[in-house]
């Protein structure tokens, strides 16, 4: 994308394999006197005539200036063989004076439709108004007519179809011949847009004054190649698919080009190509100049992809294009330190999507990301980021939540310790350092190291000492700071810290401990499983009293703080950005809960989100009982940020699920109960419609997803509905995206809409409405049709094999499917190692999706024999410990708190 000049920065035709195609990107035409947009109002009688008898609204040449045109986006598909194209484009316009018409050039095209969308039409998903459309062809101008005047000051979008013939002179977008050696004539396409044929390509603003980005994509056969005076990035995929390639293409850019800007490194290779492979084994690989996609992770059908889908996309591409810097360009020089190409990856998506895709509030879902990682990092048999690793399936192991979440979430601390600034210079300095290099942990530290100088130091911030002195320390609020001794606690040794803070008034006792989930502190070892761990942990607290973001390093086991002031309560871990978990003693808890409940608002929307996740956290580890936990969500019902609420409904909702497939009853029907009490209001509210931002979007599928997972009249009785019209259109109405899982989910249900769905999964031509359909499927009760998906996973034909690791999560996670999915694993194990090597990807999830979610004694023993004899046969994969602990803790968890739960619910049902 690049601005308008008045002079013509190219000329352009360039030759291909067999068509050349270049499209505009400029605009331009002679100057002319300016008069307002006021006359027609005046004296309407003195304008010239439009070519269907109406009056033309103006009669100057040159353009009235009360409309200024900020950005195209333009499309364009050139046909070789008929000579002609088909395009549309959407101009971003600022409106200077209020007016009822909008005149640009147009030069022999045919414009076929024409729509104006406001910012709040977009923003809400409006259709927009159709503008009538009068043409001048003497002055080559076009009139839009707006039934309402355009408003002063604000942003409009005007959407454009058009049609015109290749032109047969050297302007504009014309065809252009040559013959090879073997005496074949090809056509190529060229435009020469100076100084006033830009409007023959397509309708623009074509004067020197209204200089504008451009946004451009050309639809082409696949035998032919387009060329532009901008870098080619190009999306493939199987010929059906093609039209879900746009969005890939649109994100690839922006996103390449936004690290270009933030690495200060150019892409160094001259082209890049994004592959959508039918069959494959992870998400993408990111092979230089060639990134290769499961097509979920890289096609995008408007018509049956979610919210959550063009997330997933977004993130994938951003987290690929880091790697061709942080893999490709710099490499690690050996495999115990992979993080530094996948943990800086899953950073950057924070960081790309950010600021490519603000709508999206990326920073929000990437709290889960550390999250997520927590689940592992808490228990023993973690381990650290930096790990050795010698064979292929240790190797393979290395590719897990450790080396992308925490090493993400890691470096996201640090960032946030040093500045983004300082962050983004140390980042460059290695990059440009060890480009078309190997690197390790100790150059990144050093690089970070040497990105400010002495002079950078302010009253009361830090800064790296002076490079010069070849140093690594940190000067932080008068404290020297080893930044590879702080960062070798994060690196080098496996779990995360808990922070203990207890107030006596205005003092603050600290202290840190190892945080242990399913260890608890009476166990007899506990103690042991403390030793030895230490961590240089960066605090950031504020308080009741002021909203200041105060900051400490805590390197010692204890630690005391003097708050300036009297507090009513204190809160660590501002913003979530620090990876460790946070325990009040004493009435520390009681003062944040009263404070939820009187005014929650006065706490950071992420401290909210931070609060309810640490308190779940806490219950498992023994620290705080569940009912103190649950009466911190209490507050949710007045919570009107999205992700806060969201993060509180996922924990209760997990209780639900626990509980119905232990079967334990009258608990899982008093959970039904009170979500559906506490949460009606804001189920109520939701709209079976794909409107909203995308948060809201997020919310309804959710809410809906578990109101007709709990069986609530309505919502079954609308997904039906929906499900007997798609059925009845022979699937081809359109059902809202955000919804299409939940209405195939409630249709599966039947005989005869589970074989429907099977049907249409064979048929569909989209990964991401297969993705629905399978998971749909998956949710019968009916035991022999979840065992028709495996062995129909099992052969690959209709469901491909790569789909069985995410099938049987789901009919594992189906109480109908949970013991069917486990009995299927331990009988198939060699078949299943004929289809995926032992450390893969697919085979880590198989195991622990299909028991990870078991809890009890039995369970235990059965998943513990079955471990045994694969080792026997030579078969260790670390995630057999991790399981095995994760299968304790759900037994501790039930046996401690299930009483607490019972007891809680009766209370409030």
């Amino acid at each position: 994308m690049v601005s308008l000049h008045i002079k013509l920065i190219f000329n352009g035709y360039v030759v291909f394999y067999c068509a050349a195609i270049i499209l505009p990107n400029i605009c331009i035409c002679s100057l002319f006197s300016m008069p307002s947009s006021d006359q027609f109002s005046k004296d309407p009688g003195t304008f010239p005539v439009a070519t269907n008898g109406e009056s033309f609204p103006w009669r100057e040449l040159r353009l009235p200036n009360v409309v200024i045109p900020l950005h195209y986006d333009l499309f364009v598909h050139p046909n070789l063989t008929s000579l002609d194209f088909v395009a549309s484009e959407k101009i971003e316009v600022l409106v200077r004076d209020a007016t009822q018409f909008i005149i640009l050039h147009s030069k022999d095209l045919e414009i076929m439709n024409v729509t104006l969308h406001s910012e709040e039409d977009l923003r809400y998903r409006k259709p927009g108004k159709k503008l009538n459309v009068l043409n001048y062809p003497a002055h080559q101008q076009i009139a839009l007519l707006v039934p309402e005047k355009l408003l002063a000051d604000l942003k409009y979008y005007v959407a454009i179809d058009f049609q015109a013939k290749l032109a047969d002179g050297f302007e504009g977008f014309y065809k252009s011949t040559y013959r090879t050696l073997g005496g074949e004539t090809r056509t190529i396409a060229v435009t020469d847009f100076e100084p006033t044929e830009a409007r023959m390509a397509f309708p623009c603003f074509d004067e020197p004054l209204f200089k504008a980005n451009f946004s451009i994509k050309i639809r082409r056969e696949s035998r032919h190649i387009a060329l532009s005076n901008m870098p080619k990035v190009s999306i493939y995929a199987s010929p059906d698919k093609w039209s879900q390639t746009h969005y890939a293409l649109e994100a690839s850019l922006k996103l390449l080009d936004f690290y270009e800007n933030y690495f200060d490194i150019n892409y160094p290779l001259p082209k890049l190509d994004l592959v959508a492979i039918p069959d494959f084994g992870s998400g993408a690989m990111e092979n230089w100049g060639l990134i290769t996609y499961r097509e979920t992770s890289l096609l995008f059908d408007p018509k049956t992809s979610s919210a959550s889908d063009k997330l997933w996309v977004t993130t994938v591409i951003a987290h690929e294009l880091a790697h061709q810097w942080f893999g490709n360009l710099v490499t690690m020089e050996w495999w115990n330190d992979i993080w530094l190409n996948e943990g800086f990856a899953n950073y950057m998506e924070l960081i790309s999507i950010n600021a490519t895709y603000p709508e999206l509030q990326f920073d929000d879902y990437f709290m889960e990301v550390c999250f997520e990682v927590i689940k592992k990092d808490s228990l023993n048999s973690s381990r650290p980021i930096s790990n050795q690793a010698k064979t292929p399936t240790q190797i393979q192991e290395m590719f897990d939540t450790i080396s992308y979440n925490k090493g993400a979430c890691t470096l996201n601390m640090l960032k946030d310790f040093l500045s983004e600034e300082k962050f983004q210079k140390g980042i460059i300095h290695y990059l440009k350092k060890f480009s078309y290099r190997n690197a390790k942990n100790d150059d990144l530290w050093n690089s970070l190291s040497n990105s400010c100088f002495e002079g950078d130091f302010t009253s009361g911030g830090f800064c790296y000492s002076d490079s010069k002195k070849i140093s690594s320390a940190l000067t932080f609020q008068g404290v020297n700071v080893e930044i590879k001794e702080m960062t070798a606690t994060w690196t080098l040794q496996k779990g995360i810290p808990l922070v203990v803070v207890e107030q006596e008034g205005r003092l603050l006792r600290l202290r840190q401990e190892r945080f242990l989930s399913g260890v608890f502190q009476e166990d007899p070892e506990w103690r042991a499983l403390q030793e030895r761990y230490l961590w240089h942990i960066p605090l950031t607290y504020s308080t009741s009293s002021s909203n200041v973001i105060h900051r400490h390093i805590l390197k010692s086991k204890t630690d005391t703080l003097e708050l300036p002031e009297k507090t009513s309560w204190v809160k660590f871990n501002v913003n979530s950005n620090g990876y460790y978990i946070v325990h009040y003693e004493g009435h520390g808890w009681d003062q944040l809960i009263t404070q939820l409940n009187q005014n929650h608002t006065l706490l950071r929307p992420k401290d909210r989100i931070g609060l309810i996740h640490d308190a779940f956290q806490l219950v498992s580890a023994g620290r705080l009982t569940l009912d103190k936990a649950l009466d911190l969500t209490r507050y949710l019902q007045h919570e009107k940020n999205i992700p806060a609420l969201l993060k509180g409904l996922r924990h209760l909702e997990l209780f639900y699920h626990m509980m119905n497939r232990r079967n334990i009853s009258d608990v899982t029907e008093n959970l039904k109960h009170y979500l559906l009490q506490y949460f009606k209001p804001v189920i109520d509210m939701q709209s079976w419609s794909d409107e909203g931002s995308f948060w809201d979007r997020l919310l309804r599928s959710a809410l809906l997803k578990l109101a007709c997972d709990l069986n609530h009249a309505p919502c079954i009785r609308k997904a039906t509905e929906l499900f007997s019209q798609w059925v009845e259109s022979s699937g081809k109405l359109s059902i809202p995206t955000d919804v299409l899982k939940i209405v195939y989910t409630v249709g599966a249900q039947t005989t005869a809409g589970w074989n429907y769905l099977l049907e249409q999964y064979e048929r569909s031509m989209s990964g991401a409405e297969k993705n629905k359909i399978l998971y749909a499927l998956s949710t019968s009760k009916h035991q022999e049709k979840l065992m028709k998906l495996i062995e129909l996973a099992m052969e690959g034909k209709i469901i491909k094999t790569q789909n069985l690791a995410v099938l049987l999560q789901a009919i594992a996670r189906n109480p109908k499917g949970q013991q069917l999915a486990w009995n299927f694993v331990r009988e198939n194990w060699t078949q299943l190692l004929k289809k995926f090597d032992l450390g893969s990807f697919a085979i880590r999830y198989i195991i622990s999706d299909t028991t990870s979610h078991f809890s009890s004694k039995d369970e235990l023993q059965e998943v513990k024999l079955f471990f045994e004899s694969l080792k026997a046969q030579g078969s260790h994969l670390d995630i057999f410990q991790i399981v095995l602990e994760t299968i304790s803790k759900n037994i501790k968890w039930l046996e401690k708190n299930l009483p607490t739960l019972r007891t809680w619910l009766l209370l409030r049902t």
